[in-house]
């Protein structure tokens, strides 16, 4: 990619969506469209192939338009998987018909089965039962990994599909019923830290284990595989350790400046025991995290009481 290749990215005002625009304009990047930004109903077929055919971006970066925690997958399971399929045949469909010169899906690691060995392996893809709790978003998500490799293989297109670590940083959703783990915990903390609470409740019992990539630190990933990375086989981009929920809660705590009681609330679902990426493949390839968590938490939280 250079200042003038023309180039759209697609997501649901998130982090990354915000952190890979922030990259590019910042680099000169001169043709940068975004289905937020420019109003692409990417929903809409025939608005979609418009769109392509007017503009022909020749790099698309394709993230989900409907995303969140264990509380927004059991609650709207027929919007994720709808709506993320929906959009991503569209884009799909629509770059390779208009000369896209390369497409970078992002996948999930819920794509991967819930009892998978750990640290998981691209392997493992359609190796096992999946989650229940986020099972429509990933099977949508699968959808979309299979796409990539059926017109790879179909008609030469240059598709590749990225499985990222549980993503976090400046631009995560708050909502404490759509969020994520670690938007949702920041959140929670930030709010209770201001408000003096002698408490704080969090789902489940906090030992499940997560991995976290900030996003600035994906967005560096996924502009390395755009521009190195050329092979069909999904690969992997982690933070390369995980953490327990509760170690987690207690950093975000002690960061936000809440000094009350963290309470766990068994009777919540866990959703998956651990996830951690194996991630030799992209760090033989040259690319590696920057931002520790220690760090990634602490920047969350300053932009969250800033905003």
């Amino acid at each position: 990619m250079h200042r003038n290749s023309r180039v759209f990215i697609t997501g649901h005002k998130d982090s990354i969506e915000n952190s890979l625009l922030t990259h590019f304009t910042a680099q000169g990047f001169k043709n940068v469209f975004s289905n937020n930004k420019d109003k692409v109903d990417v929903l809409n077929q025939a608005k979609t192939e418009k769109f392509f055919k007017a503009e022909k971006p020749e790099y698309v970066f394709l993230g989900s338009i409907r995303s969140g925690g264990i509380a927004a997958n059991q609650k709207y399971p027929a919007e994720f998987i709808y709506e993320n399929c929906r959009s991503q045949n569209n884009v799909i469909h629509a770059a390779y018909l208009n000369g896209t010169k390369k497409l970078l899906y992002f996948a999930s690691s819920c794509v991967y089965p819930k009892d998978a060995r750990q640290p998981i392996k691209e392997g493992a893809l359609c190796a096992g039962p999946l989650e229940k709790t986020s099972e429509a978003y990933a099977a949508a998500k699968i959808a979309g990994v299979a796409m990539c490799r059926a017109y790879r293989a179909q008609y030469g297109f240059n598709a590749v599909a990225v499985v990222p670590a549980t993503l976090y940083g400046p631009g995560s959703d708050d909502d404490l019923e759509n969020a994520h783990v670690m938007g949702a915990l920041i959140a929670k903390f930030c709010r209770a830290g201001a408000n003096g609470d002698k408490q704080a409740v969090v789902w489940g019992t906090g030992k499940p284990r997560r991995e976290f990539l900030y996003v600035d630190d994906f967005t560096a990933a996924c502009v390395f595989l755009m521009d190195k990375y050329h092979a069909g086989d999904l690969i992997n981009a982690g933070g390369g350790h995980d953490v327990s929920i509760k170690e987690l809660a207690g950093m975000i705590a002690a960061a936000a400046g809440f000094k009350g009681k963290i309470i766990f609330d068994a009777s919540r679902p866990d959703g998956a025991m651990r996830k951690l990426l194996d991630n030799r493949r992209i760090t033989q390839l040259g690319w590696r995290p920057k931002i520790g968590l220690q760090e990634g938490i602490k920047k969350t939280i300053n932009w969250y009481k800033e905003k």
